[in-house]
């Protein structure tokens, strides 16, 4: 059986939230990978938390202390010298001035955009890519607010930052669809960096242009591969969905019902507690569904969500 290093790991983020910058660190000469940039952190020592690790290993590492983190994506990554499994956090507060103790050099750069500095550690490829995600995936009611009260929401929201959307409404009839998603798109196309997503229809997203597709569970479990798509997503329900969708390298995936819901009062959710434990190891970037308000982002987080998947609280 492989040795598996532990590692503890910190995306720093700093700046707007909505568009952060975050910080690589240069590993110095002498080192293995000498040049390359990497996410600071390092090894979790016996008898040690990841959350004990990743405070000193700052500590030691850019001379701060960590006063905020929260638990993010578990990568695993296998070097020629070592296997590694890579806990990030996202630190968001920190008190102390950076300095480079342990590194040749340190960079801040902008979420979701081309890395200025090269070479970068293989493993932190995937989380790049993560970090451009927002925090707020809205999905489409069509079906219960109607089609034009839903673009006009849709609209509003597209001018208050929302980057991220699901064209779901899967019951409406195929042509009502199809021009729902089209109208969607027209109104994507007048903002910059916006992702929609067709649910569960893979020809429809083709046909409108949109930016990726977004799995149902089924679907998850009955295809072969992933669908070729800038940004794949899918749902799911418990450890084997994680595990499916993480088999697939999709972009990232939403996990419910974590409450009890409108639409289905009397079933009781996971409960945040099964949350926590599910993310817990989950190499993709995992958004809390169902029965979540705005204000339930910062608990989300906290339990190791990258954000928050809403039906009806976006606007």
């Amino acid at each position: 059986m492989t040795q598996v290093t532990e590692v503890a790991a910190a995306v720093m983020l700093r700046g707007d939230p909505a568009a952060p910058e975050f910080l690589l660190a240069q590993r110095p000469p002498g080192k293995v990978y000498a040049g390359y940039w990497e996410f600071p952190g390092g090894k979790i020592e016996p008898g040690e938390t990841a959350r004990a690790a990743l405070v000193r290993e700052l500590q030691e590492e850019l001379g701060i202390t960590v006063e905020q983190a929260w638990p993010w994506v578990c990568c695993e990554f296998s070097y020629p010298h070592a296997t590694v499994r890579l806990r990030f956090f996202r630190v968001n507060t920190w008190h102390g001035e950076l300095a480079a103790i342990e590194h040749s050099d340190l960079v801040w750069l902008p979420a979701g955009a081309a890395a200025s500095v090269a070479p970068i550690l293989p493993a932190n490829a995937p989380i790049l890519r993560a970090l451009a995600l927002p925090s707020l995936y809205a999905l489409s009611n069509a079906e219960e607010y109607g089609v034009a009260a839903e673009l006009a929401r849709l609209q509003n929201a597209l001018s208050n930052g929302l980057r991220l959307f699901q064209v779901r409404d899967k019951t409406l009839p195929p042509r009502q669809r199809h021009a729902f998603a089209r109208q969607v798109m027209a109104l994507a196309a007048r903002h910059a960096q916006v992702v929609v997503l067709i649910n569960d229809d893979q020809e429809l997203a083709r046909t409108v242009g949109a930016g990726g597709v977004h799995l149902s569970s089924q679907q998850l479990w009955q295809i072969e591969r992933r669908p070729d798509f800038a940004r794949v997503a899918a749902s799911c329900h418990g450890a084997a969905d994680l595990a499916r969708a993480a088999g697939l390298g999709l972009d990232f995936v939403v996990l419910g019902p974590l409450l009890p819901t409108a639409s289905h009062p009397g079933t009781a959710g996971i409960g945040w507690s099964a949350f926590t434990q599910l993310v817990e190891r989950s190499s993709l970037p995992v958004y809390a569904l169902g029965g979540l308000q705005p204000e339930m982002l910062e608990t989300a987080r906290s339990r190791g969500g990258h954000g928050i998947a809403l039906l009806r609280g976006w606007r």
